[in-house]
C-alpha cells in the first residue's frame, strides 16, 4: 500500500513527531511504501492567494500545489498528524487544505451538488490536544471536531477515514500514557495494513 504522511509539527521533540516515527517505522517495517511531507520542513507556503483562488476555478495550480497533489494522487492512504491547537488544525494544515484540496482536484459541483474527488483512498487522522476527552465531551468540542475536520474536510472531499486518533492531556502525558498510545497506534496498523 502507497502511504503518504502529511506531518505538521516545528518541533521534533514533540509527541506528534514521535507518533510521525511510530507510523512511518511500522509501515516501512510491513513492506508498505511511504512518502512524508513534513509541511514545517518543506517550508509549505499555507497562503491561499487570489491567484490561487482564479487558477482553481480554470484548473490551473501553481507548481508547488501540483507537487503535492501528485503526492495524494499517488497515495493510497493518507496519514494526517498534527496537533489540536485552539481547538482546530494548525495554520500550516489549514493552509495545505486550502491551497492542496483545490476546487476540481479534491470537489467539484455537478449541476449544484457537491462531488468529493479523493474517493477510493483511505485517511487515518492522529491528534493530540492538551484538554483532557472528557472536557471535549462535556462541552461538545468532540462532536465539533468530528463534524469540522472530518465531515466538513475529509468525507466532504471522498476520503474513507479509517481511523480519528485523539490523544489528550498530551501536554502532561506520562510515559505509560505514550506506551499505551504507541500500542494503540502499532495495533491499528497491524489490523489495517491493507
Amino acid at each position: 500500500m502507497k502511504n503518504l504522511i502529511i506531518y505538521t509539527h516545528p518541533n521534533s521533540s514533540s509527541l506528534n513527531h514521535f507518533f510521525k516515527q511510530v507510523i512511518i517505522k511500522s509501515l516501512e517495517e510491513s513492506g508498505h511504501e511511504v512518502e512524508l511531507r513534513d509541511l514545517y520542513q518543506i517550508g509549505f507556503n499555507p497562503v491561499l492567494s487570489l491567484g490561487d483562488i482564479e487558477g482553481q476555478r480554470m484548473g490551473k495550480v501553481a507548481a508547488d500545489i501540483k507537487e503535492e497533489q501528485d503526492f495524494i494522487e499517488w497515495a493510497d492512504r493518507i496519514i494526517f498528524i498534527y496537533p489540536i491547537w485552539w481547538t482546530g488544525m494548525p495554520a500550516i494544515m489549514k493552509g495545505y487544505i486550502d491551497r492542496v484540496f483545490s476546487y476540481g482536484f479534491a470537489y467539484r459541483y455537478d449541476q449544484g451538488i457537491q462531488k468529493g474527488l479523493l474517493t477510493g483512498k483511505k485517511t487515518i487522522i492522529v491528534n493530540s490536544h492538551g484538554k483532557s476527552n472528557q472536557e471535549y465531551e462535556e462541552i461538545g468540542m468532540d462532536k465539533a471536531l468530528t463534524l469540522t475536520s472530518d465531515k466538513g474536510i475529509f468525507n466532504y472531499c471522498g476520503l474513507e477515514i479509517q481511523k480519528h486518533f485523539y490523544f489528550d492531556k498530551a501536554d502532561r502525558a506520562s510515559t505509560d500514557n505514550i506506551v499505551e498510545w504507541e500500542s494503540q497506534i502499532l495495533n491499528f496498523f497491524r489490523e489495517n495494513s491493507l
